[in-house]
């Protein structure tokens, strides 16, 4: 692609920057195999739950769409709630404990042809910022070595905040735009997920690259993906593995 149309870029992080999607996947499971048993919620939950009812939302809306998906509603409750309350928040909360423990206990690597993107950005003084559902931005980043590398991190502590709505509403990528000085149409959104591919076609942002890490080609296309990758390299034609699919 040529870099030369666009001022900056925009990256989510769980499953575009660092593979802690995998993470993420893994402790909502743990926290909805466990409820869904406990309280005997069918059908059982599964990872297509994940990318259906989860994945690149705000965590507490995350719990209300898979919870509704089996027509089970709880009280909102409070971001204060103790993990495993009865509540929205509470089963938030308590996939946040459980999110906590297994990054504390593996760690988490940048994917290579993310940061071979990242190095090229800085070459070419293209801006860079975060944007990310997730409250847990902040850790990642440093666990992953990448902190210093964004100056702007637009993420779900920043949206509550600031009242921002989370994905698939465009409104925190149009805030790290205009935080880099930019506009929508300059500004390259680079997403894993159907809800953040969503924001961005919403945002009418100059491209939407879509990052297959099994959410789907087709599915993000469908959802505002302008062109779909395996690995981020292949946008300075340099992959690691996969092929870009348009």
């Amino acid at each position: 692609m040529n870099w030369d149309d666009f001022d900056a870029a925009l990256f989510d992080l769980d499953g575009v920057l660092t593979p802690t999607a995998d993470v993420h996947m893994d402790a909502w499971r743990s926290m909805f195999t466990r409820y869904f048993t406990e309280h005997g919620v069918e059908p059982a939950y599964t990872d297509d739950d994940y990318f259906a009812h989860v994945d690149g939302k705000p965590r507490y809306d995350g719990v209300r769409s898979a919870l509704a998906s089996r027509g089970v509603e709880l009280p909102e409750g409070a971001p204060t709630d103790e993990a495993w309350a009865p509540t929205v928040c509470g089963l938030g909360n308590a996939k946040n404990h459980v999110f906590s423990q297994i990054l504390a206990e593996q760690g988490v690597q940048a994917y290579e042809g993310s940061v071979r993107l990242l190095d090229a950005l800085q070459e070419r003084g293209t801006a860079v910022a975060v944007v990310s559902s997730s409250r847990n931005a902040p850790v990642v980043l440093a666990a992953a070595g990448l902190a210093h590398r964004f100056e702007i991190v637009v993420d779900g502590e920043v949206a509550r905040a600031t009242g921002l709505a989370g994905k698939p509403a465009p409104d925190t990528y149009l805030r790290a735009a205009e935080l880099l000085g930019t506009t929508a149409a300059r500004s390259v959104v680079l997403e894993d997920a159907v809800s953040g591919v969503a924001a961005g076609r919403a945002g009418d942002f100059g491209l939407v690259v879509g990052v297959d890490r099994g959410a789907g080609a087709q599915s993000l296309r469908e959802n505002g993906a302008d062109v779909v990758v395996q690995d981020l390299a292949e946008l300075i034609g340099t992959p690691t593995g996969g092929a870009v699919t348009e």
